[in-house]
């Protein structure tokens, strides 16, 4: 039995939040094998630039009626573009060139046929090797499932064997909490809340930006300022 689960859609360079929550878990399920909703997290995020905060966007088609794994990416030419403009309002940060390379290699260096590969590719190697994360990952098509909507999510936590399944705060407006206490699993509600501010580009501070900006920006101690400070107020509380 797997202690604690969650099941997230890949997003494009999510911001910290997609990451602290893969850190709470024992285990993420990528959950790709759902339906693809253009112009959503699944394709896009957000940076900071000098006139506010702005999109970068993976152009995707029009076609909606794909499962998010089933997304190719036709036009290669987003990468390079993507890349100068991460380039452009970062470059200047203090720890851009500590993970220039990392970067680099992955919008130029490597070819992207299909979107899932490429967010399942960029949130499992910036949580490993930029953060330290050791949650195991694992796709929701090696397990099968048959139900649609929330009994195929409680199907897909049973077949994890989870005791746990932790949920962002979104999920409270179609998860049943009783279904879930019915099948013997610990529903846990994350919280975003309480992130402390560092020394941000362009203000004024924006928290729901890219993972990039607080790498850029404050290097090896981005762990701290997505989930150490928790520690660090609970023994401020003690003292």
């Amino acid at each position: 039995m797997l202690e604690r689960v969650c099941v997230l859609q890949s997003n494009y360079i999510p911001w910290k939040g997609y990451f602290d929550i893969i850190h709470d878990a024992d285990t993420l399920v990528f959950y790709d094998d759902v339906q693809y909703t253009k112009n959503d997290w699944r394709n896009r995020n957000r940076i900071k630039t000098p006139l506010g905060t702005t999109w970068i966007t993976i152009p995707t088609g029009d076609d909606l009626g794909r499962l998010i794994c089933e997304v190719t990416l036709p036009d290669k030419r987003w990468a390079i573009k993507h890349w100068k403009t991460i380039c452009q309002y970062h470059s200047k940060a203090p720890y851009f060139k500590r993970y220039r390379a990392f970067f680099e290699h992955i919008y130029l260096g490597m070819s992207w046929e299909r979107l899932s590969c490429l967010n399942q590719y960029l949130i499992r190697s910036i949580a490993k090797d930029l953060l330290g994360i050791t949650t195991e990952f694992r796709d929701s098509r090696e397990y099968h499932l048959s139900g649609h909507k929330l009994d195929r999510l409680l199907e897909l936590v049973g077949k994890c064997g989870a005791r746990s399944y932790i949920s962002g705060p979104a999920g409270k407006s179609y998860i049943d909490p009783t279904r879930f206490a019915q099948a013997g699993v610990n529903l846990i509600y994350k919280s975003y809340a309480g992130y402390p501010e560092y020394v941000q580009f362009f203000p004024p501070f924006d928290h729901a930006v890219t993972i990039l900006d607080l790498l850029f920006h404050v290097g090896p101690e981005a762990p701290f300022y997505i989930w150490g400070w928790r520690d660090h107020s609970r023994e401020g509380a003690i003292a």
